[in-house]
């Protein structure tokens, strides 16, 4: 069973890479008119790729000798493949709302507008609750306290050094017309947080 929940984890990965290339592209070629990435949110970054990609791959490999291995059942199976649809449809509308104004770092771009359509109209940031859902995935579908966790753990972390980072950036661009965006949607979940 572990195996199968490790192929439908992989095909996740598979497909978040496919949709994550052509924006890593086209940022890429856009010019930065302010750029506020720390040796922090590298490291948080490298820290992701890690958690979301390396350690479960270890686990497979089996580098971790069984250690932290846990049963594995069909609920949990059907919840990560869940969670991972959901993911995937959220990361790839996020990206697509946001267009030329996606940044992997905190940075924006020359002639960046606010986006406040699609997904964003209901959430500020839909890209980090899409990779709290693939790290929700993932804890299902690794059965591994250390691997399983670990793309979670990072997420976090990630989101709560940078999200008040990239608001006051956000703030500092657009002033009144951000705050007023940020009256009327939620950080991550629509009508609740």
């Amino acid at each position: 069973m572990s195996r199968f929940s490790f192929i439908l984890w992989a095909l996740m990965l598979l497909a978040w890479c496919a949709m994550r290339y052509p924006a890593m592209r086209r940022a890429r070629r856009q010019r930065t008119a302010v750029d506020k990435r720390t040796a922090l949110d590298i490291t948080l970054l490298l820290a992701c790729g890690v958690g979301l990609a390396l350690l479960p791959i270890l686990w497979r490999l089996g580098v971790l000798s069984g250690v932290a291995d846990r049963q594995q059942g069909l609920v949990p199976i059907v919840l990560g493949v869940v969670s991972g649809a959901a993911f995937l449809w959220l990361f790839r509308r996020s990206h697509k709302d946001l267009g030329r104004n996606w940044s992997v770092t905190l940075e924006v771009r020359e002639g960046h507008q606010l986006v406040t359509q699609g997904v964003y109209a209901h959430v500020r940031h839909p890209m980090y609750a899409s990779f709290l859902l693939w790290g929700t995935a993932q804890a299902f579908l690794i059965p591994n306290w250390i691997a399983g966790l670990a793309g979670l753990a990072a997420i976090l972390a990630l989101y709560a050094v940078r999200q008040s980072r990239e608001e006051a950036m956000m703030r500092e661009t657009f002033g009144l017309e951000y705050d007023a965006y940020c009256a009327r949607t939620k950080r991550l979940v629509p009508g609740v947080f």
